[in-house]
């Protein structure tokens, strides 16, 4: 039979046993057999205490600690009322009230007595302690256990399952001491009760025999004070083991190997002390009226351990220790070495104590929060930011590479905040511009924080303007960032949601190398392509009748209309720039279809004229407080991006199709030439 379907009906069948035990008299030889099973699980119990290598690796402690408890209070009560009633509670019982103690109820009761105490006020009150401050140093480490994870996760030095494996190990690890804390109150009640529960049988035993049965003094104490004396014994013992298992658990560091060996190995480590303590102990066999052999015999076999451990070999690891990663050399390194990261963040060597927690640095914690800000807005998750100091640069200099090109270059000078706005002519400090917007700002000195912002300008600190300049980059190149890898996950988060939708794109022979071109196109627009199930839909059936990209570009985003203008408007109103009708008209006669898609057939000359009355006609209206979008006809609407891409790259070019039926037009400007002939 399997553990799991052991475990599933035989450990709750047990527990509800133990208790049906307090109410249901058992014959005395069944008493022996729990006794017996109470004594060898406490044993058992020790040596995996022992054996673990971390507390972790017994986890289910707490629970069993109680379990235990619960267990020798019913052999408790069950040995009560077999004592009572009948005189005999079965030979294991009697022989520890007869042979164990010598048939002394004094001697049985000190025995018992210090037992509790060493119990009682040694290892549980210990124990105790312990696991309350290592429940509380527990919970105190976790933000800083998770920072730190999250900073190995961010760099690329563990990937997301070790990052997810370590997160469970921290909340178990919490879940543990925290529930040790309160398991280990199970050992201190267990103690009590003991000393109450053989007070109750000593007394209700003398009354028995006297009383009902009509025995003398003498001969009810050695009846029942007795057995009552041996129960606590039997009970006791395996109270004890389990005390000590709670006090090396709760005591007990991760290691790589058990309690034994860590023993044996840290202490074979100091040779000397161990020859000097056998020394010790040997000179005491000179002291006048001390027994000699003894201690000669114990420190003669010190100073031989001693020895003996100063010619054994000391381990690999602190010989010669191996690498734990491939040879510099071998090719898994050179691999390594030779890969292209997608995106890099590299810094000079002045900047690093912004991505280190130890030094206050949360550089690498606004990443992470910029990768979720991104996938939010543009529905991609964009691989992991590789974070390096670079010798190269100079001081101050961070840099941001896609696919190992160096794409956009800043400076944050540390100890400095940039004040940004109106009232930094008079600040002392580094004329500079903003990486982002281009406006004029000037790094200041980190004291004089407080003296811009009264001047009114806005003070960013380096690691937003870091993380500001990282995010538009991302947001310009996202569709380089894009891989197939990235389309194969999305696409399966689709199939593992609407996996029809997959088979009537599969149906459509449009394959992954289609979607992420489709995908790339509308990123390349700043489309947030969050909707892939409204997308596949669309490819599906467009894919039915062209393989064009740019055919089955324009169908999603006529697909996504609502949500593309609605990311544009301020509430229901849509400012836009529209074209003359006239030059309109002249533009759908000049337009043609290519290899690359759909293209203007003008002369050069009035492309620069339609460039420069659009971007004339765009500033005009931004200056009023607007941000405008260029609206035109379908056919027309890729043709005209691809001219004002390079010179307008803010203004998005929607098409009439695209427009929500929830917003309202407000025409605030129209690209017209003087002559509209083309």
């Amino acid at each position: 039979m399997e553990p799991g379907r052991i475990g599933l009906v035989g450990v709750p069948a047990a527990v509800v046993a133990i208790v049906v035990m307090m109410v249901v008299p058992l014959p005395s030889i069944v008493l022996d057999l729990l006794l017996a099973v109470n004594i060898s699980a406490s044993v058992l119990v020790l040596l995996v205490s022992m054996k673990v290598e971390r507390p972790l690796d017994f986890s289910v402690f707490p629970s069993l600690l109680l379990v235990a408890t619960l267990f020798r209070l019913a052999l408790n009560v069950s040995a009560t009322r077999l004592v009572l009633l009948h005189g005999y509670a079965g030979t294991v019982i009697e022989s520890f009230g007869h042979f164990v103690v010598g048939g002394s109820v004094v001697v049985g009761l000190v025995v018992f007595l210090i037992l509790i105490v060493i119990q009682f006020i040694v290892i549980t009150n210990g124990a105790g302690r312990v696991a309350e401050v290592a429940a509380r140093f527990t919970l105190d480490a976790m933000p800083g256990k998770q920072m730190a994870i999250d900073a190995d996760l961010n760099t690329g030095l563990i990937s997301q399952v070790e990052a997810r494996q370590r997160r469970h190990d921290i909340g178990m690890e919490a879940d543990f001491y925290g529930a040790m804390d309160g398991a280990s109150k199970f050992v201190k009640g267990d103690a009590i009760a003991a000393i109450v529960i053989t007070t109750i049988n000593l007394v209700g035993g003398m009354i028995v025999g006297v009383v009902q049965h009509h025995l003398s003094v003498s001969q009810a104490v050695q009846t029942y004070s007795l057995l009552s004396v041996g129960d606590g014994l039997v009970s006791q013992i395996p109270a004890l083991l389990i005390s000590i298992s709670t006090g090396l658990i709760v005591t007990r560091a991760a290691t790589e190997s058990d309690m034994g060996t860590d023993v044996l190995t840290q202490l074979g480590r100091q040779f000397q002390s161990v020859r000097f303590a056998g020394i010790a102990v040997a000179l005491l066999a000179v002291v006048p009226g001390l027994p000699k052999i003894p201690f000669l015999v114990v420190g003669a076999t010190m100073i031989l351990i001693g020895f003996r451990s100063n010619r054994a070999p000391q381990p690999a690891a602190e010989e010669s220790p191996e690498p734990d990663g491939p040879v510099a050399d071998s090719p898994e390194a050179l691999a390594g070495d030779m890969r292209v990261e997608p995106l890099e963040l590299e810094i000079a060597f002045d900047l690093v104590a912004l991505v280190d927690p130890a030094r206050g640095g949360d550089l690498l914690a606004r990443v992470k929060a910029l990768r979720k800000k991104t996938a939010l807005e543009l529905g991609i998750v964009i691989p992991l930011v590789r974070t390096r100091d670079n010798l190269d640069l100079a001081p101050s200099t961070y840099s941001i590479r896609i696919q190992g090109v160096e794409v956009a270059r800043g400076t944050a000078p540390p100890n400095c905040v940039l004040a940004i706005g109106d009232g930094i002519e008079n600040l002392p400090g580094t004329l500079t511009q903003e990486p982002v917007f281009g406006l004029d700002a000037r790094w200041v000195p980190m004291e004089l924080r407080h003296q811009a912002e009264v001047a009114g300008a806005t003070v960013v600190d380096p690691a937003s303007v870091i993380t500001t300049h990282l995010a538009e980059v991302v947001r310009i190149n996202a569709s380089r960032l894009l891989s197939r890898q990235d389309v194969k996950a999305l696409v399966d988060l689709v199939k593992s949601s609407d996996p029809v939708v997959l088979d009537d794109l599969n149906a459509a022979q449009l394959g992954l190398s289609d979607v992420q071109r489709v995908l790339r196109d509308l990123l390349d627009e700043g489309v947030n392509i969050r909707n892939l199930v409204k997308i596949c839909e669309t490819l599906s059936e467009r894919g039915k009748q062209t393989k064009e990209p740019e055919a089955l570009v324009e169908a999603v985003r006529q697909s996504l209309g609502p949500a593309i203008s609605s990311a544009h408007a301020a509430g229901n109103r849509l400012p836009v720039v529209t074209l003359d009708p006239a030059l309109e008209h002249s533009l759908l006669e000049a337009l043609r279809t290519g290899d690359s898609g759909s293209f203007l057939a003008i002369e050069s000359t009035r492309v620069e004229q339609l460039i420069r009355s659009v971007t004339d006609t765009v500033r005009r209206v931004e200056e009023t407080g607007d941000s405008p979008v260029l609206l035109c006809s379908a056919p027309l609407r890729p043709a005209l991006r691809r001219i004002t891409r390079g010179p307008v790259p803010q203004v998005p070019v929607l098409s009439y199709a695209e427009i929500g039926a929830q917003l309202t037009l407000d025409t605030t400007g129209v690209v017209s030439l003087a002559d509209a002939t083309v």
